[in-house]
């Protein structure tokens, strides 16, 4: 029997609340980096990947998590948003 395969991934940090928008952005764009080398390596093509951001404050912390979507779940999540 075939193994489901997967169509998302999610990747978080957390950084200080209070941090410069310019370090929060830094993270963001190494996260993303990260992601689509993660995704290369699995045989996922990153530009076939749409990427959707959260950011949650938990106390002094913000968790700001990057997720990918790609195949069936990318097509629901775009028809979602149309």
């Amino acid at each position: 029997m075939a193994k489901p395969k997967h169509t998302q991934a999610h990747l978080s940090r957390t950084v200080p609340k209070n941090q410069s928008e310019f370090f929060k952005q830094r993270t963001r764009d190494s996260m993303t980096y990260y992601m689509g080398a993660k995704l290369i390596e699995v045989g996922v093509n990153p530009k076939n990947t749409i990427y959707r951001w959260k950011t949650e404050i938990k106390g002094s912390q913000e968790v700001i998590t990057v997720s990918a979507y790609w195949g069936e779940t990318r097509a629901k999540i775009e028809a979602e948003e149309a």
